[in-house]
């Protein structure tokens, strides 16, 4: 893998799921969804075009979105209880993890990264002029809070958590999140707290975010993706949960930098969530997720841990091989084995190897299931 500025080169992501391509291999390498979006959803966005609804939206976005936010959250069997201005449209996850990033860091701020994290963490906290210390999770992925306490110095100005995660599938706790807040009560660190696979929750469990904590809540930018709830990741649509005094700083540098979100999307994305059921999504990811383990199971490949949330499963392969890195053994299951994944390494900023590997189970069924069944015939 190449690297700019130190970091893992994004296009090594791009490069597996071409690599893929270019084999004929069955692609469970990425998050992106092969199935289509709701039909309604879509009408929808026929509805906002013939509306001309083509121009730019309220800088806090589509009042009728933000209003529907609101609704949606407070619907949650965690309700979250929101006002108008604490609710800001952005253009995706990527955007608000910048923007929220680029309200509170000064040069050589340091911001604890979580690791194995999604690979923009690192490189947003370096372009606004800060400095990443990432937190290796246990080897179970889960915390040990005296180290990550370590991790803490009178440098540090923020913490970005991911829950339901990328790539590991935990979740956060209303338990985790008090143990967070011990460890920062009595400092001015904010969270960044990307929560895009909300409404990918497993085996009964229900998401809670960060803006539950009363006290976290002061300090939150708390981020969602549209595009996750609703396999529309192409539309660009998301929103961010902050206190009012965040969300005007938030706001204020959005203005510069991308002003507004899609303006049509918003419409669709407003009206579908009058008739959205969260829990038909959950159930139908919650099947792909027990359709992949139940198949995996019948490979000489190791689950650990089933994933409590996400769209994603982490599987150890040393029981295949021994000697090649997870890197090796990625590119050899794509190219010889054709099934495409990615290398837990890869979600790392410095680690070259580990014992596992990452698939994608936000796939149509068919693809998951010959995926699988190929595998059991020729591992």
């Amino acid at each position: 893998m190449g690297n700019i500025y130190g970091f893992s080169h994004y296009t090594f992501f791009t490069e597996m799921s071409e690599l893929a391509a270019s084999s004929n291999s069955f692609d469970l390498s990425l998050g992106l969804p092969d199935f289509d979006i709701d039909n309604r959803l879509r009408e929808y966005l026929k509805e906002a075009a013939d509306l001309n609804n083509h121009n730019y939206e309220l800088l806090a976005g589509n009042p009728l979105l933000v209003q529907n936010v609101i609704a949606f959250n407070t619907n949650r069997k965690h309700s979250v209880s929101l006002h108008e201005n604490e609710v800001t449209i952005v253009p995706c996850a990527t955007f608000a993890l910048y923007t929220s990033l680029r309200c509170i860091l000064h040069q050589g701020d340091e911001v604890i990264v979580i690791q194995p994290s999604y690979y923009t963490y690192g490189p947003s906290v370096f372009l606004n002029g800060g400095i990443p210390v990432y937190y290796d999770l246990n080897h179970d992925f889960s915390i040990n809070w005296e180290k990550l306490q370590d991790c803490i110095s009178e440098k540090t100005k923020a913490i970005i958590v991911n829950s339901p995660q990328n790539p590991t599938g935990k979740m956060w706790s209303r338990d985790d999140w008090n143990q967070l807040y011990t460890l920062i009560e009595d400092r001015e660190i904010y969270l960044i707290s990307e929560e895009i696979y909300d409404t990918y929750c497993f085996d009964g469990a229900e998401h809670y975010s960060s803006f539950l904590h009363p006290e976290l809540r002061k300090r939150t930018f708390g981020i969602f993706s549209f595009g996750k709830m609703f396999h529309s990741t192409g539309w660009k649509v998301g929103y961010l949960l902050a206190p009012e005094d965040l969300t005007a700083k938030f706001r204020c540098h959005q203005q510069y930098i991308s002003y507004g979100a899609n303006a049509p999307c918003q419409y669709a994305i407003a009206k579908y969530l009058e008739v959205f059921d969260s829990s038909e999504n959950q159930i139908m990811m919650q099947g792909k997720r027990d359709l992949f383990y139940e198949l995996i199971n019948n490979t000489p490949l190791k689950v650990e841990q089933k994933a409590e949330g996400a769209v994603f499963q982490i599987v150890n392969f040393r029981s295949v091989s021994q000697t090649m890195t997870d890197v090796e053994f990625s590119r050899w299951l794509t190219v010889e084995k054709r099934v495409s994944c990615l290398p837990l390494s890869a979600f790392y900023n410095s680690r070259r190897d580990s014992d596992y590997i990452r698939f994608s189970f936000a796939k149509n069924d068919e693809l998951i299931t010959d995926a699988l069944e190929h595998l059991r015939k020729v591992l």
